[in-house]
């Protein structure tokens, strides 16, 4: 299952798929499980997860630090981990931006993106048995049926906090579940992934500059709390369903590609170009602001675009574009395939 050496070119493709898993996980109706999966790194990502355990803890307190990055596949989540953390500060910031003046070009380039990891796991999967398409079924209905549900509100409980990071690292684990979207379900986008993140970049800041008055900040160290509740939940969340797919993998393995096709398929109603943003509301019908002033996203309202405007074409193209890119990344991913 591990890739003993690498070329350069390997890692160089795994940092610049570790930036498209960040930038997925990142977008709402996105997943970064899909780049992985079609990336043809799936299995070794969720076999490297797994090594996340006990023995790997007790090598760690005992110093034999070489001996856990090797246990854990370090350079291999090292690569993958790089990549995301750049695409924090570079890709997801420029999709950001995006999104933000082409709303419908950019879904449009995702909704190919989906369209073509559909049929390129589909392409590979096999014979269908009845057992197997029952579950696809299932899985396009749940995928389905979550684009459909309304939004929570905000909630800060540390308890309520901690399963949110539970629930939202399935993003990274299973293909076609968009952790930033199942935030948005719970009602703890904002707080979570804008809000208490905005917190830590400020501690660090005044950190550097030797300013420590956020410490007698009752509602910066709640933020803080909150982030810190919400990282150790995505820990124990990426912990345990690392190992639930593995074993699902090598037990299940055409039931768990079913399931996970059903998923993919279930999220292109999340990624549907043509949609307006519905902003959630006060009481008195005026918008809702987080704490940067920002309006906060509660849903979308999707609808069919007209076929005679150009826009409308340029978006056709940018799903062509998208459904290439995908094959390109199935073409490598099968090429070095360590598996």
């Amino acid at each position: 299952m591990r890739q003993a050496t690498r070329s350069f070119t390997d890692k160089l493709f795994l940092i610049l798929k570790g930036i498209a898993m960040g930038t997925a996980n990142k977008v709402p109706g996105i997943s970064g499980g899909v780049v992985a999966y079609v990336g043809g790194f799936y299995e070794e990502f969720i076999y490297s997860l797994q090594k996340l355990n006990l023995k790997a803890f007790k090598l760690l307190i005992s110093g034999r630090f070489d001996s856990f990055f090797s246990y854990i596949n370090g350079k291999f989540l090292g690569l993958l981990i790089l990549g995301e953390a750049l695409s924090y500060f570079t890709v997801s910031k420029g999709f950001d931006i995006l999104i933000q003046y082409y709303p419908i070009l950019v879904w449009a380039l995702f909704f190919g993106m989906i369209l073509g990891s559909i049929y390129y796991i589909s392409r590979s999967y096999g014979e269908w048995t009845r057992n197997n398409i029952f579950i696809l079924i299932a899985g396009i209905t749940i995928g389905v049926g979550t684009s459909l549900l309304d939004p929570a509100t905000e909630n800060p409980n540390l308890i309520f906090v901690f399963f949110c990071g539970m629930v939202s690292i399935s993003g990274m684990t299973i293909p076609g579940l968009s952790g930033s979207f199942i935030l948005i379900l719970l009602g703890n986008y904002v707080l979570l992934l804008v809000d208490s993140i905005n917190a830590f970049f400020d501690t660090m800041i005044a950190v550097m500059q030797l300013d420590f008055s956020w410490w007698n900040d009752p509602g910066h160290m709640q933020m803080l709390s909150i982030l810190t509740a919400f990282v150790l939940g995505s820990i124990v969340g990426l912990i345990s369903l690392s190992h639930l797919l593995g074993w699902t993998i090598k037990h299940y393995r055409n039931e768990t590609n079913a399931v996970i096709i059903g998923f993919i398929t279930g999220s292109l109603g999340v990624v549907w170009p043509w949609k307006k943003e519905v902003f959630q509301l006060t009481e008195s019908g005026l918008f809702a602001l987080d704490k940067s002033g920002n309006k906060i996203l509660e849903n979308y309202s999707r609808y069919w675009p007209e076929i005679t405007d150009s826009h409308t074409w340029i978006a056709l193209f940018m799903i062509l574009i998208g459904f290439l890119s995908v094959y390109i990344l199935d073409h490598y991913g099968n090429k070095a395939n360590p598996i």
